[in-house]
């Protein structure tokens, strides 16, 4: 491991009068030499795993029409943006664990770095955008199909695509015109905007405050649009007088707050709690978190509650079992 890590700290190319690392190296767990096969095992199942469950889920809410609702349009794209987000991650993730090259690229990485964040800035407005769904679908029942049109919700989705490629391309941007002079190891298994900033011999304090405020910016928004929509819809609950009103909304909105709550749960922690230099291993295991246990979870919390997603997947255990008795 040094002996690679010693080799690449010599390649540099020149831009200008700068030098540049070419490559970086991505250290992921190499503080665990004895763990790096069961770490990839574990997380190559977590892998597997995360990326049936979310084309599956694609795949059921396009054959049952029971599923062509807003709600389901939204979630397709959700299980769309956790798939690619966690098939930026999980790859190089797997290769850092059973390869010695743990080099990766220049361009590599900051491609990474730029998907990443485009995805999961499309995941937390996705997720507003589903509040405000659920504030729909609740607070004006009788008119939801109508308001919550096929038009108006794919310009949701269109909106939410541009805004989070706007902003990952402004950070991405930053990040290109930082000097990179070495040394460059980072202890960690992508390519994360302090994780670069830490490498850069240039000064970073507007770097640090382009993040800051981009994030806060965002986080500000989606909480704001979550916030204000599930106010207005515990204020029409209560003046439902129907009995069982409150547990049907809090069951229509059961798997959108858990999915929430966990979300942006683990962003809080990684962005606003864990920063210091001792806390490295617990930021290494709030992304795995992050992008892939939550990318895993997400389909379980939208289909356990749901009858007509269940039904669906038994139609098609039992349509593959008549298929194979033939």
């Amino acid at each position: 491991m040094n002996s690679v890590v010693s080799s690449n700290r010599s390649q540099v190319w020149n831009e200008g009068n700068r030098s540049m690392v070419a490559s970086f190296i991505l250290l992921a767990f190499s503080e665990f030499p004895n763990l790096q096969l069961p770490l990839f095992l574990v997380f190559l199942i977590m892998y597997m795993v995360t990326v049936l469950e979310n084309l599956g889920m694609i795949f059921i809410i396009r054959m049952n029409p029971k599923l062509h609702t807003p709600m389901y349009f939204f979630l397709s794209h959700l299980s769309f943006v956790d798939f690619c987000y966690t098939s930026v991650i999980a790859p190089k993730l797997l290769d850092l664990l059973i390869v010695e090259d743990k080099s990766i690229s220049f361009e590599g990485c900051m491609a990474q770095y730029f998907l990443g964040c485009t995805f999961v800035i499309i995941e937390m407005f996705m997720l507003a955008v589903m509040a405000y769904d659920r504030f729909v679908a609740v607070c004006n029942p009788l008119l939801y199909t109508v308001a919550m049109s096929h038009e108006l919700c794919s310009l949701l989705v269109v909106i939410t695509y541009i805004w989070a490629g706007i902003f990952s391309s402004t950070l991405t941007y930053i990040l290109l015109q930082l000097s990179y002079c070495g040394p460059n190891v980072i202890d960690h298994f992508c390519c994360e905007y302090s994780a670069l900033l830490s490498v850069s011999c240039s000064d970073t304090s507007f770097s640090q405050m382009a993040c800051l405020a981009i994030s806060m910016f965002n986080e500000a928004c989606c909480l704001l649009i979550i916030i204000t929509s599930y106010v207005f819809i515990v204020v029409t609950v209560i003046k439902i007088p129907t009995k069982g009103a409150f547990r049907k909304a809090f069951s229509t909105c059961a798997s959108h707050l858990t999915a929430i709550g966990v979300c942006h749960g683990i962003v809080l922690l990684l962005y606003c709690v864990l920063k210091s230099k001792s806390s490295l291993f617990l930021v290494k295991v709030a992304t795995v978190f992050h992008s892939m246990v939550i990318p895993m979870l997400n389909p379980l919390i939208y289909s356990l509650r749901n009858k007509d997603v269940k039904e669906t997947v038994r139609k098609l255990i039992y349509l593959k079992c008549i298929f194979h008795s033939i």
